[in-house]
């Protein structure tokens, strides 16, 4: 019996001999001079990491469409009043018949924004901050600004378009205060309206020069108007009269009445008022007058809805466009035909394979582990033998590899591997643990054991 136990015995070393040739031999990172170069292993610190992290790489930026709105560089020209008509000429008269019938008077409250606005940021300064935004500002030497356009909205540079028509100046200014923050730039400014286009009132008649006067932060009265027009020009102010056209109704102010009061000098007109000053009580010239206003005030409304109607159009077209190309790249995206940066997971990991550098960001060690749902294996990895393997990209080092190494044996290193910025061609490569080996080298030389006895007695 014992030389029968002897013989197995003999048997199975020699089993075991045979089966060791052809035991899979685990990866391992080893310090020192290999055949293919020189390898260096650094343990993760903060100070090691801060080395790491200057490694020079610029992440790969999205297409320009990504940036683009549908809005940018889509305005429209806002129409303008246009030129008046010519004021119906004046005859002789009399005082009978002019009554007083002034309009209401009533609180135009604070000025809000309108079409045809033209608005400017101002800055502090002319360093720094100007310098900074010196596109957003619209030259601001040249005190050059944003025109509402018909759609209510101006269109900014890196922020896009903002629709601030109806608000007052404070509110738009902080509209454009949040949606500077949100775009990450500076918001140092102040809001002023350079040119105030969006609320007139037209003055015609027996005045020194007829037109059209803006309304702007400052209320405009009918004193201020008339002075603002060359003042009233007539020849009997008996027989003269002020008229106000206002949403529909006509209103009268006798010229004596309106000299000796004062309070009918300070009654606020409203935007699109008509004033005309009358040199007898007959008001078909006033209704005349009134008549074209209308019609100049229509055509100009006309001439908008069609601007409106045509950037609407154009900005389906746009968003349509940049949609299509926007899909385009990401079907290149699935058909790996766009130039990307990989990291290799290699290893006791759960999921071998490579993992893609996003765009316009730089990735962490933690990334590449956690984000693809792989991580180290808990039921073979080695905690303490987790590795960034990059090669040296200096010519008169070439072959070279450092192995930056990271023992995650104490969880308190975990915020090292969040800090750790990945490069192109990184291996993360974790080891596996000595039990793993061991069972893996008993699995392969298990069937060694078995059949080399068998074979052996056979002979």
């Amino acid at each position: 019996m014992r030389r029968i136990s002897l013989a197995l015995s003999a048997l199975a070393l020699a089993g075991l001999a045979a089966g060791c040739s052809t035991i899979y031999r685990s990866p391992a990172v080893k310090a020192g001079v290999s055949d293919t170069g020189k390898v260096r292993v650094v343990a993760m610190t903060p100070e090691t990491v801060l080395v790491a992290n200057r490694a020079a790489y610029q992440p790969r930026t999205l297409p320009a469409v990504f940036r683009i709105s549908a809005g940018s560089g889509a305005g429209a020209s806002p129409r303008g009043a246009g030129t008046l008509p010519d004021a119906p000429s004046t005859q002789d008269g009399s005082r009978q018949g002019l009554r007083l019938d002034p309009p209401p008077s009533i609180d135009p409250g604070p000025y809000t924004i309108g079409t045809g606005d033209v608005l400017v940021l101002s800055t502090p300064s002319t360093q720094g901050t100007v310098a900074e935004l010196s596109g957003l500002l619209a030259a601001q030497n040249s005190r050059n600004g944003y025109t509402v356009q018909d759609d209510g909205s101006i269109n900014i540079p890196d922020v896009g378009r903002v629709r601030i028509a109806g608000l007052t100046v404070d509110e738009a200014e902080a509209l454009l205060f949040q949606r500077l923050v949100e775009s990450q730039i500076d918001p140092t400014f102040s809001l002023e309206v350079s040119e105030f286009n969006s609320r007139r009132v037209s003055i015609g008649g027996a005045v020194g020069q007829p037109g059209v006067l803006p309304i702007t932060l400052t209320p405009l009265t009918l004193g201020e108007a008339l002075a603002a027009a060359g003042s009233v020009s007539v020849a009997d102010i008996d027989t003269s009269s002020v008229r106000i056209y206002r949403d529909g109704s006509m209103y009268q102010i006798p010229l004596e009445d309106l000299y000796s009061r004062s309070d009918l000098q300070r009654i606020p007109l409203l935007a699109d008022d008509s004033v005309f000053v009358d040199t007898d009580y007959d008001l078909s010239r006033a209704e005349r007058y009134f008549a074209q206003q209308i019609q100049l005030q229509q055509a100009t409304l006309a001439g908008r809805k069609a601007a409106i109607d045509e950037l609407t159009a154009a900005l389906t077209l746009r968003r349509a466009d940049l949609n299509e190309r926007r899909e385009n790249f990401a079907q290149a995206l699935e058909l790996d035909a766009v130039e990307r940066d990989y990291v290799y997971l290699s290893g006791e990991v759960r999921t071998q394979g490579r993992y893609t550098l996003p765009f316009e960001r730089k990735a962490t060690l933690a990334d590449a582990l956690f984000d693809t749902g792989g991580g180290i294996a808990k039921e073979t990895g080695d905690a303490s033998q987790v590795y960034v393997l990059r090669a040296s990209d200096d010519i008169r080092e070439f072959g070279a590899v450092t192995a930056w190494h990271l023992d995650v044996r104490n969880a308190a290193h975990l915020p090292l591997a969040a800090r750790f910025e990945l490069r192109p061609d990184d291996i993360v490569f974790v080891a596996e643990n000595p039990v793993t080996r061991w069972g893996r080298t008993i699995d392969q030389i298990t069937p060694s054991l078995i059949t080399a006895p068998v074979n052996a007695l056979a002979d």
